[in-house]
């Protein structure tokens, strides 16, 4: 639930600000020009902050303890193609890295180790008409987290092979907005909400644990139009 209050508080704040003097003006969401035609490709390389929630997150075996993930921030790299001048499909490329601990349940904030994650993340994306240079746009897609380059804590631990995480796949919901600034280049604001349950497996599935990562991602960069 904070997930979606949070995705719907942004997207509203980002709607509102961008579309009520439009509106006062007769305008029109689902008519006008939005700046792209069919055929057109928009990239745009960003730096993106990963902040996970843990949502309902549990140690099975340790009552009281949960996990935590740390925040992270990356570089990303998307691309996305225009079916028609409304209608675009963007695949993200980007990868991160998170600390996890362990909370609550007398383990204190003992740390498991450390795991990269790669996201590549497919989202259909409306872009409405533009008005002055805004040209906003929502979307909703699906994301596949894989981990790798795991890490455990080898103070806690001791060996590399006594941490996993399992592939996490969910749902994500976009919101955000291109402002041309010369040419075909423009300043790109993106938020995204991923819905990504995933499971830890600790000693060879000993313990295990689940959390519902259910990260905001926060991206700022720059884009360019072919």
């Amino acid at each position: 639930m904070k997930s979606l209050f949070r995705v719907t508080a942004t997207a509203a704040l980002l709607a509102g600000t961008a579309f009520t003097p439009a509106l006062a003006q007769g305008y029109h969401l689902f008519s006008g020009p939005t700046g792209y035609q069919a055929g057109d490709i928009m990239t745009h390389l960003s730096v993106i902050g990963v902040i996970p929630e843990d949502i309902d997150s549990h140690i099975t075996q340790v009552p009281g303890a949960r996990l935590g993930i740390s925040a992270g921030v990356s570089p990303e790299l998307d691309a996305s193609y225009f079916v028609t001048p409304n209608l675009s499909f963007q695949l993200i490329a980007a990868t991160s890295r998170h600390t996890i601990t362990a909370k609550g349940g007398g383990l204190g904030g003992a740390t498991l180790g450390s795991a990269w994650v790669l996201p590549p993340t497919l989202t259909a994306q409306w872009h409405f008409p533009q008005f002055g240079v805004v040209r906003p746009y929502v979307g909703v897609g699906i994301t596949v987290a894989f981990f790798y380059g795991i890490s455990p804590s080898a103070q806690l631990l001791g060996t590399s092979d006594k941490l996993g995480l399992r592939t996490a796949v969910g749902p994500s919901f976009d919101v955000g907005f291109d402002i041309p600034v010369q040419g075909n280049w423009s300043i790109n604001v993106d938020v995204k909400q991923m819905i990504l349950p995933t499971a830890a497996r600790l000693n060879h599935g000993a313990i295990t644990a689940m959390t519902g990562l259910d990260p905001t991602v926060v991206g700022f960069g720059v884009g360019y139009k072919f």
